[in-house]
């Protein structure tokens, strides 16, 4: 599923070319797409009809239009979901869910998504720690990369969950915007094993935690994300290539850049971790 870094190349794109513009028709070719929109695909394009899209936002990994009315267009990506900017003569996709075409027949906007795990919802935006967000996300923490996030605060809350720091890592409504690839490599970077009890981290190692996510997101970020196959693009389609900078995650079997072990892979969560058994060892309370 996409992270921050992937979802921000995707918002960045959306800023760039739909912000500003105003929506002439908005078509549904598949009801799962707009099936967290409770009144239904009919509610959904007639309210489009006519808004004005005023931004494009992001907290952690939700997306989100402002429209012109003081609501959001809510997008959840999920496992392979797109948001393509095309031009209005191009060939449907195959995956093809949504269209938002524009008044000003420039190109359209697109929700494209394979396995149908993601959607688009309107919402009311509220007011939450002095932020616009929608309802359904307001409960989410800020992600290292708002101007807000407090280093400081995230230590605190870290710290006070009892439970394995990666699962406190994954927390959205502790740190948003980490998910499975930023946390092993946070996790690597802060030579912390997954299973260490968050609750027994010193201020000090959470805080080395904190600035190793931030600092490998933002890397990710500046390389267009991590994509390991064709559903993980930009607005123009095209791929990011952090992959290639992997510390830990998917890395089983191979050499540790730092000590030169082989990096195993854990069961974690209906998922997988990564760790080096040299530089992360596994706290003795989890063998």
């Amino acid at each position: 599923m996409p992270e921050l870094p992937e979802v921000e190349v995707v918002r960045a794109g959306l800023q760039a070319h739909v912000a500003g513009r105003t929506i002439a028709r908005a078509d549904v070719l598949h009801p799962r797409a707009v099936r967290r929109h409770v009144l239904g695909a009919e509610d959904f394009t007639g309210r489009l009809a006519g808004l004005r899209i005023a931004a494009a936002r992001r907290r952690g990994k939700y997306l989100w239009l402002e429209l012109s009315d003081g609501e959001a267009l809510l997008a959840h990506l999920g496992m392979s979901g797109q948001m393509l900017v095309q031009p209005g003569d191009a060939a449907d996709e195959k995956h093809l869910r949504v269209r938002l075409v524009f008044e000003d027949d420039g190109p359209e906007l697109r929700f494209v998504d394979q396995r149908t795990f993601g959607g688009l919802a309107l919402a009311d935006l509220v007011e939450a720690d002095g932020t616009s967000l929608p309802g359904p996300i307001a409960h989410i923490a800020r992600d290292p990369m708002d101007p807000a996030f407090d280093p400081a605060v995230a230590v605190r809350a870290l710290r006070s969950r009892r439970t394995e720091v990666k699962r406190a890592l994954l927390d959205q409504t502790l740190i948003s915007g980490v998910g499975n690839i930023y946390a092993d490599e946070a996790l690597w970077r802060s030579r912390l094993h997954w299973a260490r009890p968050s609750d027994r981290l010193t201020p000090a190692q959470a805080r080395t935690l904190v600035d190793a996510a931030t600092e490998v997101m933002a890397e990710a970020l500046a390389q267009g994300g991590t994509s390991f196959d064709a559903l993980y693009v930009n607005v123009n389609g095209q791929s990011g290539y952090f992959d290639r900078s992997l510390d830990a995650y998917g890395q089983e079997g191979r050499a540790c850049r730092r000590c030169g072990s082989v990096i195993r892979r854990d069961p974690f969560m209906n998922r997988s971790s990564f760790s080096c058994p040299r530089c992360q060892p596994r706290p003795r309370r989890s063998n």
